[in-house]
This record gives structure tokens, C-alpha cells and sequence, in this order.
């Protein structure tokens, strides 16, 4: 079986990409890194040194584009601050509707680009680091155990059913995810999950507590060192 797994350089992505290696191999795995008009490029630079160190084949794909008319707050064009708040203070503002740094219909989009290149390149599994900490109260509509069966059904039909969506991390916590990629040895010191793009991560974002938390809970400290914003 060859896979190709959605890759941000963050914790999630990461750990989806070091279960796959371990189930088909690296020579069988392609990384697809995918730009979308983020702020920074520090994921993109992080998912660079954790292809190489994991010795994958590594894709690129700019949709920028696509996002120009969006105001999520993690765009470049965006005149919003990145939220330094957890996810569930953030909801708390929005009345549980989506938190101003969910970019519109992202993780659908990545998908469907995903399924056409991995069906060109002979794939036959497409893996991404969804889990349910982001989907939990609506913060990330594209990330629900809902939103994964339809996409899965929907390119499993659409491929001529030769292809198929995993989506490992689901039903688990980010938590769960660190202490799978702890068993698996992750370089968790080359990733990058900030939505800042300073030279250290802030701290302070939604998803730097989150990351912080998960690392906590498993009794470890996250190697990264965390600075002012």
C-alpha cells in the first residue's frame, strides 16, 4: 500500500506521518505540504526538516488563492489578531459558531487536492492528523468524526472507489496524539504548531495551550521553548 498524508510540520500531522511510515514504510509515503495565505511559513519550514529527517517524498501545493475573500484571522491579507485564548474561551465569543482562526472549508479543500494526487501517484489511502480536540464544540467544523465520514465517502466514490481517507486521531485527544508519536519517537523539536511566526512560539494562542496541555497530561515538557510574543 502506498499513502500520502496531509503534512503541516505541527504536532498532528507529524505523528500521522510517523504511524504511516511505520505501517508501509517511508519509500512507500509522500508528504503533501499545502500553503493557503498563512501569516508565516514556520509549519512549511518545520514539515521541510521533517521530510528529510523521516526520508519521505515531499509535495507542495500553493492554494492562497482560493482563501483571498476569506477573513480568517490566520490569513496574511486578514486585519484580525491571532486569539490568545484557549479554544473554549474563543467559543464562548462566537456562541459556538467556528473561531475566527478556522479558514473556510480548509480541510475539505486539502482533501480533494490530496485524493487527485494520490490517485496520480499510485496511492491508495490518504492520511490526515484530524482529532477531536478541534472538532470538540464546533471550533473546527472540518475536523468532526461527521465531516471525516462524508469526505471519506465522498472520495471513496469519486476515486472509483481506489481510495480511501484515514483519519487515526478522530475520536482521540491531542493528548492521546502526543503519546502516540512519544511511543513512535517523533522529533516533536522539529515541528512547529504556533500560529504566531516569531522566532520562538508564543505560548498564548489556542493552539500553543492546547500543545502545551497535551504534553503536560503525558507527563513530559514539550521541547520547544516558548517566548514573548
Amino acid at each position: 500500500m502506498k499513502a500520502l498524508v496531509l503534512f503541516s510540520g505541527g504536532v498532528d500531522s507529524t505523528t500521522c506521518l510517523a504511524m504511516t511510515i511505520d505501517k508501509y514504510g517511508a519509500e512507500n509515503v509522500t508528504a503533501l505540504s499545502i500553503s493557503y495565505g498563512q501569516k508565516h511559513n514556520r509549519e512549511i519550514a518545520a514539515s521541510d526538516q521533517l521530510a528529510a529527517y523521516y526520508g519521505v517524498e515531499h509535495l507542495y501545493l500553493d492554494l492562497a488563492d482560493i482563501f483571498q475573500y476569506s477573513d480568517s484571522s490566520l490569513l496574511t491579507h486578514s486585519r484580525e489578531d491571532i486569539p490568545h485564548a484557549t479554544y473554549g474561551e474563543q467559543l464562548a465569543r462566537t456562541n459556538g459558531s467556528p473561531v475566527s482562526t478556522y479558514v473556510p472549508f480548509r480541510n475539505g479543500l486539502f482533501l480533494a487536492s490530496a485524493a487527485s494526487l494520490a490517485l496520480s501517484k499510485g496511492c491508495g489511502e490518504i492520511w490526515y492528523g484530524a482529532h477531536a480536540d478541534d472538532a470538540a464544540g464546533n471550533a473546527y467544523p472540518d475536523c468532526s468524526p461527521a465531516f471525516y465520514r462524508a469526505i471519506n465517502e465522498s472520495i471513496y466514490e469519486g476515486s472509483g472507489r481506489q481510495l480511501t481517507v484515514k483519519a487515526p486521531f478522530i475520536n482521540s485527544t491531542k493528548a492521546q496524539v502526543v503519546k502516540t508519536g512519544l511511543a513512535l519517537k517523533v522529533p516533536y523539536e522539529l515541528t512547529w504548531s504556533c500560529y504566531e511566526g516569531h522566532d520562538r512560539p508564543c505560548g498564548v494562542c489556542g493552539t500553543c495551550r492546547d500543545r502545551i496541555a497535551a504534553f503536560a497530561a503525558n507527563g513530559v515538557e514539550d521541547p520547544l521553548e516558548y517566548g514573548p510574543v
